[in-house]
């Protein structure tokens, strides 16, 4: 499997707090059944540069690779819908066009379809992170239709469909689920000890609302592709 969203980077954002926890993280993910994760700190308020975060993920490849570690780390970050498309640009995933777009936490912006739109003639692809935790799209599921129509994708939080979030979260993730709203399921893993790097639990539950093939390439095919900067379907 591959986790495209986890703060797994040591001591640079609210996630990882040291590099053994990050070590800690990475052997969760393994022992899940994680061969790669995407490394996405914070891009908001305090602006990380590319080469930076490019300098960190190598660092920590390497050490993975001494210990023995299974697991490849790629960059990225999520990178709040705030900040301008010159900005976004320099944070995608991998190199490729796409990336991680943060709404605010309490609401879906007014004027979010335009923000996307933006994004969209700057020939980035916007990955809508955990939707389904967001209070105004809790309320009204469908103000993500019209952001997926117009080329968003999206990424739900494994740990939502398992009811790590609470119960509205839980029931939003299923029912975009259904609706044929969700690309990705990634774990947000911001801890070794809470908020964990895994997605196998959610893929279950995933599964059984849209089937084990489609509930599988949420983890693995999309991702995939994602990571090499190919297209995928929707």
């Amino acid at each position: 499997m591959i986790d495209i969203h986890c703060h797994i980077l040591p001591a640079i954002d609210d996630g990882s707090a040291s590099l053994d926890e990050s070590l800690a993280m990475a052997k969760l993910a393994i022992a899940d059944g994680v061969s790669c994760v995407v490394a996405t700190p914070h891009i908001k308020g305090e602006v990380h540069s590319p080469q930076f975060l490019q300098q960190q993920v190598a660092d920590f490849n390497a050490v993975l690779k001494k210990q023995g570690y299974p697991l490849l780390i790629v960059t990225g970050a999520d990178v709040s819908a705030m900040l301008p498309p010159d900005v976004l640009a320099r944070y995608t995933i991998n190199g490729g066009k796409y990336f991680l777009l943060e709404f605010p936490h309490s609401h879906l912006p007014h004027n979010a379809n335009e923000l996307v739109f933006q994004i969209l003639l700057s020939g980035l692809r916007p990955i809508i992170t955990h939707p389904e935790r967001n209070p105004s799209i809790i309320r009204d599921p469908e103000l993500l239709f019209s952001l997926v129509d117009a080329g968003c994708l999206v990424q739900v939080t494994a740990g939502s469909l398992v009811g790590d979030f609470g119960a509205d979260s839980r029931d939003c993730a299923a029912y975009l689920l259904r609706m044929g709203q969700v690309h990705f399921l990634a774990s947000d893993g911001h801890s070794a000890t809470h908020r964990l790097p895994v997605l196998s639990e959610g893929t279950k539950a995933a599964a059984a609302i849209i089937g084990e093939e489609a509930a599988r390439s949420l983890v693995t095919t999309n991702p995939a592709a994602i990571v090499a900067g190919r297209d995928i379907n929707g």
